[in-house]
């Protein structure tokens, strides 16, 4: 039987908690490239089996809880080692406990748990989604070391009201609230740093540090499914290369801003999501003239 005798892998590795969908481009199909592109074993635990993404009507949908259980007990066997557990959209409230039983199961010192909360966007459950999902992933949430909810999830999380046009300080309010949960990093996306026109960014709270980071980009009229799938993979492999957190939001946006422009320019249905394959190279090209900046 085989056994991990090593105290580090190789290669980082990630258990990649996702579902997969074949066509559209989310989740695993993002999820993997992207991690992989940056040099980084990804070992999938599809948490589901979609045909498409949940934004094209008539979607089938395979929920493999009890695949997810068979497939945790023969990692245990092996006793795998990750260097990070990154977990994105689950297929029912029942996942959420199975997440939270696995990173019990394979947490290690030195591992980073990143927790994609999939719950909503533009102030809404996506349909998919039972309330009862909110309450499972506060659970999980705190489980992690870092969350990268949208601004709906990040409310939806902290039971307030969406809006639009929260201010500075409520938004460093609900990045704190939600680090005194568990997480010692909160990424909040979809947000409009410093009441800016035209401009679309993240803002994200380091407990440790006790400091506030945004960036930001110029703000295209165009959404991609995936894009958060593949905002918070950047974040993940990043901070497994060795990147600061405000390098590895910079890295973050500027992927997502090369790929929606690359993207945008084309008579295309944005319900495939962003053309990934043009742009993944730059993953490894140098980073380019930093924009984050201290939230104050």
């Amino acid at each position: 039987m085989y056994r991990n005798q090593q105290q580090r892998n190789l290669v980082p590795r990630v258990a990649a908690i996702h579902d997969l969908s074949g066509f559209g481009r989310s989740s695993l199909t993002v999820v993997t490239p992207i991690l992989s592109t940056m040099g980084i074993q990804v070992c999938p635990l599809p948490t589901a089996v979609l045909s498409t993404h949940g934004a094209i009507k008539g979607h089938t949908f395979l929920d493999l809880t009890q695949e997810m259980e068979a497939i945790i007990a023969h990692w245990k066997s092996l006793d795998l080692r990750f260097d990070s557990i990154y977990s994105g959209y689950l297929g029912s409230p029942a996942q959420a406990n199975l997440v939270c039983e696995f990173i019990d199961a394979f947490k290690n010192e030195e591992q980073c748990v990143v927790v994609d909360p999939v719950l909503g966007d533009n102030g809404e459950l996506y349909p998919s989604m039972e309330e009862e999902m909110v309450d499972k992933m506060r659970f999980l949430v705190e489980k992690a070391d870092i969350i990268t909810p949208n601004l709906t999830e990040a409310c939806l999380l902290l039971g307030e009201k969406y809006r639009e046009d929260f201010t500075n300080d409520e938004l460093k309010n609900f990045a704190v609230r939600l680090s005194n949960e568990g997480p010692q990093i909160v990424i909040i996306t979809s947000v409009s740093p410093d009441e800016e026109q035209n401009k679309a960014g993240v803002i994200a709270y380091n407990k440790a540090e006790e400091r506030f980071w945004k960036v930001s980009c110029d703000y295209m009229p165009a959404s991609y499914p995936g894009t958060g799938d593949a905002f918070a993979s950047v974040i993940t492999g990043a901070l497994l290369q060795g990147d600061s957190l405000p390098i590895a939001l910079d890295r973050a946006v500027q992927f997502i801003s090369i790929a929606v422009r690359a993207t945008f320019g084309y008579n295309y249905d944005a319900r495939e999501g962003i053309l990934l394959e043009k742009v993944l190279p730059s993953l490894n090209a140098p980073v380019q003239v930093s924009s984050y900046q201290l939230f104050d």
